[in-house]
Parts: C-alpha cells; sequence; structure tokens
C-alpha cells in the first residue's frame, strides 16, 4: 500500500458499499469514503502542488520525515498525509462479515505478546473505546515481530520508521455516528467482526521478513 506519489488517487473501496452490512451501512461508508477520505486526497494534492522535489515521495515517505519537509508544508502533509495513510489502511483491514480470527504467524504473536486473542480484543477496545476525541487505535510490530496497541490522535500516524501498521480502527466520530450516534463501544466491538485477518496477517509476515 501507499506506494504511489503524486498526485494522489481516491483508491474505491475493496468492496460494495453494502458489504459490511449490518455493522457498517451503505450511508455510512459513501459518506466516510466518497467524502471524508476524499476531502485528505484532494486536500494533499494541493498542498504538494508547489513542491515537485516532494512529488517524488510516497506517501509513506513523505509521513516518515515530516520534519524535514519545508515548513510551510509539514501541517498540512500531517493531517491530510495521515488521513489518507489512515484511511486507505483501514477500508482495505476489513472484509464482510464472516466471525473470523486471526490465524499463523499472527495468531501465535498475538498470543505471545497478549495472552489470548480475547486478551488482545480487550485491550484494543479498550484503546479504542477509550481514546479521547478524534483519532485512531492500531495494532503495530516492530521489525522484530513484536505487537503493540497504540493510539493516535486527530490523523496523526505511528512512527513508520520504527512500527509496521497491522490494523487500525478509526474512532472519529463521523466513521460511525450516522448509524450509531455516541455509541462508539457498540462501533467498536462491530468492528472486530469486519476485520480482514487474511490481510492482517500478509501484513505481518511481510514485516518480519522485512518486505514493508
Amino acid at each position: 500500500m501507499n506506494a504511489e506519489t503524486y498526485p494522489f488517487i481516491v483508491r474505491p473501496l475493496p468492496y460494495e458499499y453494502d458489504a459490511l452490512m449490518p455493522v457498517l451501512d451503505e450511508d455510512t461508508l459513501h459518506f466516510h469514503h466518497d467524502k471524508h477520505y476524499k476531502t485528505y486526497v484532494d486536500n494533499l494534492n494541493n498542498a504538494l502542488s508547489d513542491y515537485p522535489e516532494l512529488q517524488k515521495k510516497s506517501l509513506k515517505e513523505l509521513l516518515s520525515a515530516i520534519e524535514t519537509l519545508p515548513p510551510q508544508v509539514q501541517t498540512a502533509v500531517r493531517n491530510n498525509g495521515g488521513g489518507v495513510y489512515n484511511h486507505e489502511l483501514y477500508f482495505d483491514s476489513m472484509k464482510n462479515p464472516v466471525g473470523q480470527e486471526p490465524g499463523g504467524a499472527l495468531a501465535e504473536a498475538i498470543d505471545r505478546d497478549f495472552g489470548s486473542y480475547r486478551q488482545w480484543k480487550e485491550q484494543m477496545k479498550q484503546a479504542a473505546v477509550g481514546k479521547f476525541g478524534s483519532g485512531w487505535a492500531w495494532l503495530v510490530t516492530d521489525n522484530k515481530g513484536k505487537l503493540s496497541i497504540i493510539q493516535t490522535a486527530n490523523q496523526d500516524v505511528p512512527d513508520l520508521k520504527e512500527y509496521i501498521p497491522i490494523l487500525l480502527v478509526d474512532v472519529w466520530e463521523h466513521a460511525y455516528y450516522l448509524q450509531y450516534q455516541n455509541r462508539r463501544p457498540d462501533y467498536v466491538e462491530g468492528w472486530f467482526d469486519l476485520i480482514n485477518w487474511r490481510k492482517a496477517g500478509m501484513r505481518y509476515e511481510d514485516a518480519i521478513r522485512g518486505k514493508q
């Protein structure tokens, strides 16, 4: 993911708009993907339009070295680049609800680093529900394969030089408010049934093999 360079494009959802029902309905996904995510893509392209030297960099390269960018564009890249990166991973980390659970190396790592899938789920839910205001809860790995749960605010990303994201949940109100209003815990509980563990497992295996 995120290998392309400027001008960044709005990636289509990897499923139909009604594919995640009943957890996320069609209206929510249209609003979230077609409005919010698209706005971040448009704003990022606008921010980079006068910086040809930055247009050759991938999104990950931009976000990994924000402090080296021209000062006048740093905030726009952090907010809008992060919005693009986070939303693309979020949408790509879900699939039709099938009640799946992790398998393979990722399942083993979850048991090793959290004690069990159930304990991981409780900690992940606490991070998502307990995040004050807008932001994200992430499952990440370091380059040695150790998993961690972290929170980020607004559209911030984890330190991409230190961590490789495996999956994440969006807890901005626009991700769930049309359907759940202020019931964030209900949304997060439903989100666990949407996790695309096959893709998450592939990300983890690529990370421990040094392919990320």
